[in-house]
């Protein structure tokens, strides 16, 4: 138990750096018990418990969600209990386990820097009904109602149904990519749903678009026209300054190698930084466990590096030797080198 309260503790210290907020789901994506994807099937309501997708048991989610009290107790955080609905249309309640009460899953901590109109804000946020969510499935579907398939589907209790079924048929597509067009069709649209499909290789459910209304979109776009010029200025002045901050995070997390590793070159250093902190890559470095400077997390994009550039990896994935054996076979290669930063 004592490993326990140290793994729920560092997750939780990372969650609240990142946000000023720690919640149950937090922890439990931290300490890797569940995937991010897992928790995307949860919220679709695709499965009647967030415990079937665990790699742990029942008693061990509850023992986390206590460790998650009491420190969060001992930091002064804030205690807000917020719903947890489901994506489909019946936006039915969702539970974390099989039995007892769920009030201790749905608690949201807030830190006590946040101001009250801050607090106020997040718990409406969070508490909102979610965006209904329709699958673009990438395999053969057959709907639970009318035995038809088509090309997305909602789930409408544990069953897949076609939007024809679910009285969304009239619905046309947005694709992703216009942020303004999108909130605006979105706003204007009485019925919509944000459409997402399976990235394989990431392993996640990806947003590829929005269903709305034809009206609302023909709309939204009438507005967007008006105000083009406006927005483009404010997205060039809103690029240079994430620009700045990738830059000062990149030199943070710079600064963090070296410590961590006092004999790496400083422009391999650097070079590792601001490959992995790239805006929208993925990495390791764009987690909220690196954005915070946490030691694993930093580490491992070191560990990334080293891999590709110091050891043959590479060159076994292409002559088709499987990952993990890959990874096996140049273990000692990478300990080594960074043995020999340290």
């Amino acid at each position: 138990m004592s490993s326990l309260r140290k793994r729920v503790a560092d997750a939780a210290e990372i969650a609240l750096a990142a946000h000023k907020y720690v919640t149950f789901l937090d922890v439990v994506t931290g300490l890797r018990w569940l995937h991010s994807r897992h928790v995307d099937t949860w919220r679709q309501g695709r499965v009647a418990t967030l415990a079937e997708l665990a790699d742990v048991r029942e008693d061990r989610l509850l023992d986390a969600a206590a460790i998650l009290r009491e420190w969060a107790e001992a930091r002064g955080l804030t205690p807000v209990a917020v719903p947890y609905l489901s994506s489909s249309r019946e936006r039915r309640p969702l539970r974390f386990t099989d039995g007892g009460d769920q009030e201790p899953f749905r608690v949201h901590w807030m830190s006590p820097e946040l101001t009250p109109a801050r607090v106020r804000q997040l718990t409406e946020r969070h508490s909102k009904a979610p965006d209904l969510v329709v699958v673009s499935p990438d395999k053969p579907w057959t709907c639970a109602v009318c035995g038809d398939t088509g090309p997305y589907l909602i789930m409408e209790g544990a069953e897949p149904s076609c939007l024809t079924c679910a009285d969304m048929d009239h619905l046309v597509f947005l694709p992703s990519g216009d942020a303004a067009l999108t909130r605006r069709a979105k706003k204007e649209s009485t019925l919509s749903a944000v459409v997402v499909r399976f990235n394989r290789r990431r392993k996640v459910y990806q947003r590829i678009g929005t269903l709305v209304e034809q009206t609302a979109l023909a709309l939204a776009e009438e507005q967007c026209l008006a105000d083009e010029e406006v927005r483009r200025r404010r997205r060039e002045r809103d690029r240079e300054r994430r620009a700045g901050e990738d830059l000062e995070f990149q030199a943070r997390m710079t600064e963090e190698i070296l410590r961590l590793f006092p004999r790496c070159p400083r422009e391999r250093a650097e070079e590792i930084a601001a490959h992995a902190g790239q805006r929208g890559s993925g990495r390791v470095g764009r987690t909220a466990a690196a954005k915070a400077l946490d030691e694993t997390a930093i580490t491992l994009a070191v560990v990334a590096s080293v891999r590709h550039l110091d050891t043959d990896y590479d060159r076994l994935l292409m002559d088709g030797v499987p990952r993990l054996e890959a990874r096996d076979l140049i273990r000692d290669a990478v300990e080594a080198k960074l043995a020999s930063w340290r």
